[in-house]
């Protein structure tokens, strides 16, 4: 089952580090005020609750006040301008709340001591100023960039408070940032994915930030695409077609009438031809799409002079076929009530007599990975049938949107290979470090990113990487990104769309887990007796086989079934 604390039912568990609280947040990218209300052009967040904290009640004990403080963190208005109100007048302009975020268990969770008297003890007429501790059992914080990272462990914030002349308590001293229980986190801030290109500009990879709702997002995500950088995890396999040294001149992106959003530039344009206008326009435009920006054109002025900017053509998404399934007389994709074959693929598999185990089929069809119960691996299309020389103990193939097929040892994270279509190996160097197991891996299907199930320590993770390549070829992964720990090593390991990731667990109950890739995750009972997954290039396109050989899908918040007398549950490369 999903590991569990107390005071929280259903947690998906993070980085075993505890993070520092509020000192460690160097920066949330909330450049310039906060403005309430959309801008011209952008459409209402899908959750419409706004929440106003309310201000110092007058006589308030030194607690209050900064349980007040506290809980004015879920209004960012002007700059979180209640939460200001319960500060000393000295230090209301310099307090920088938009540094970072640290997210908490619930409100109730937090303990809180003083070194000032209470009410009607000794000498509590005479107290002046004293330090309130309050502690806080973390689940995630935000870092400057806006970078969400989850994070276990009990952390503390001291603040100073002070008796003013009118003989109100006000905060004196407060570490920067802010602190936000976990059930009004995402009530309060959001997900933008920023979009960067990939090694060879053909595909657009998301890197998801987390910002305040209601502000201008047009301005926000624009100000952290073009003035900031790609995540460390993630730098290694995208790039920006913004020039480092072109900068926003304004601080504001206005989106006009004609939903046309104005972007002023400032630096030379030296750079600046056509071909890098057009990727630009199209990342940015992408995010804006990915964002909830609703935009006709980006339009772009460097130092007040128009730039004409057009659009690249990116590598083209395959079409989800619906499920690929494997019955006892047919192998291909649920169409109605029939099974439609794959050409070149089909037969090969069919005509293997050893029982089968998994199937990854290439984004153009071309070819197939086929795992068999004695844990021999082949490629299949096209009238052949190549084995791959791995161990009996390699987990389930994935085949990457380059042609890639990716294998490696249960037992031996590090010995990753990048088979290619003829069959020839390909060494992925500094794969998984520090892991002692593999249970699951997946390419994305922009191919710039792999996930998988590794063991730690003893520990079962959930991480990410960035795929690094020469020539298309994979050489070798970026740094390990951990997600999320569960609880025992995965059944099952999908893509679901291009910001989540589906895994099953061992376990009573079957739990399915859906993983945002730089946001937190959430958990739901699987059929039961699960045992496979198959992903979809759209959030919700889960499909579950289970033991009794029946396939489902979700029919709302529950589970419809779509086919009985199911051998394998097939996936697309991606997926």
């Amino acid at each position: 089952m999903i590991h569990r604390r107390d005071r929280r039912m259903l947690r998906v568990l993070a980085l075993a580090a505890a993070a520092l609280l509020l000192p460690a947040c160097a920066g949330l990218p909330t450049s310039g005020d906060v403005n309430v209300g959309l801008e011209l052009g952008e459409a209402p967040e899908d959750n419409d609750i706004l929440f106003i904290a309310s201000g110092p009640a007058p006589g308030a004990s030194p607690q209050e006040i900064v349980e007040g403080f506290l809980e004015a963190a879920i209004t960012p208005a002007e700059n979180w301008s209640i939460a200001r109100t319960f500060l000393t007048p000295e230090l209301q302009p310099t307090w920088r709340p938009g540094v970072g975020v640290s997210v908490d268990t619930a409100v109730g969770a937090r303990t809180m001591t003083s070194t000032i008297p209470d009410e009607g003890d000794e000498g509590a007429e005479d107290a002046t100023s004293g330090d309130v501790t309050v502690q806080f059992d973390l689940v995630a914080n935000v870092d400057e960039s806006g970078a969400y990272s989850e994070s276990v462990g009990a952390s503390t914030a001291t603040f100073t408070v002070e008796r003013l002349d009118d003989g109100e308590w006000r905060i004196a001293k407060a570490p920067d940032g802010i602190v936000i229980d976990e059930s009004r986190f995402s009530l309060v801030f959001d997900g933008y994915p920023l979009q960067y290109f990939d090694h060879d500009w053909s595909h657009l990879v998301p890197d998801v930030r987390w910002f305040p709702r209601r502000t201008s997002i047009a301005t926000t995500v624009t100000q952290a695409l073009i003035n900031g950088s790609a995540s460390p995890w993630l730098e290694q396999s995208v790039q920006s077609a913004f020039p480092a040294d072109v900068q926003l001149a304004e601080d504001a992106v206005p989106i006009g009438p004609e939903q046309v959003a104005e972007v002023a530039l400032t630096g030379p344009d030296t750079r600046l031809n056509q071909t890098t206008l057009a990727r630009m326009r199209t990342q940015l435009q992408a995010t804006f799409e990915a964002s909830g920006v609703h935009v006709s054109q980006v339009r772009f002025t460097l130092d007040g002079r128009p730039l004409n900017a057009g659009i690249v053509k990116l590598s083209e998404e395959t079409i989800d076929p619906g499920s690929l399934v494997l019955t006892d007389d047919a192998f291909g994709a649920i169409v109605g009530d029939q099974i439609a074959p794959i050409p070149g693929i089909s037969d090969e598999i069919l005509g293997l007599s050893q029982e089968i185990t998994a199937i990854d089929v290439a984004a153009d069809s071309s070819h197939a990975a086929v795992h068999l119960a004695d844990g021999r691996i082949y490629l299949a299309g096209n009238g052949r049938m190549d084995e791959l020389d791995t161990p009996a103990t390699t987990v389930s193939p994935s085949i990457d949107p380059f042609g890639y097929t990716w294998t490696v040892p249960s037992n031996d994270p590090g010995a990753v290979q990048a088979w290619g279509s003829d069959a020839s190996p390909n060494a992925v160097a500094t794969a998984w470090s520090n892991a002692s197991a593999i249970s699951a891996m997946r390419v994305s299907s922009d191919g710039s990113r792999v996930a998988a199930v590794v063991t730690v320590g003893g520990q079962y993770w959930v991480v990410v990487a960035a795929i690094v390549r020469e020539n298309g070829v994979p050489v070798e992964l970026g740094p390990v990104k951990q997600l999320t720990r569960i609880d025992g090593a995965a059944d099952d390991l999908v893509w679901l769309g291009p910001t989540r990731l589906g895994v099953l667990i061992p376990g009573e109950g079957s739990p399915l887990l859906t993983q945002m890739v730089g946001g937190p995750g959430t958990a739901e009972a699987a059929p039961a007796d699960a045992v496979s997954l198959a992903g979809s290039r759209t959030i919700g396109g889960v499909r579950v086989l289970n033991a009794e050989s029946t396939l489902f899908a979700h029919a709302g918040s529950a589970w419809r079934e779509i086919a009985s007398d199911v051998r394998v549950l097939a996936t697309r490369a991606g997926e």
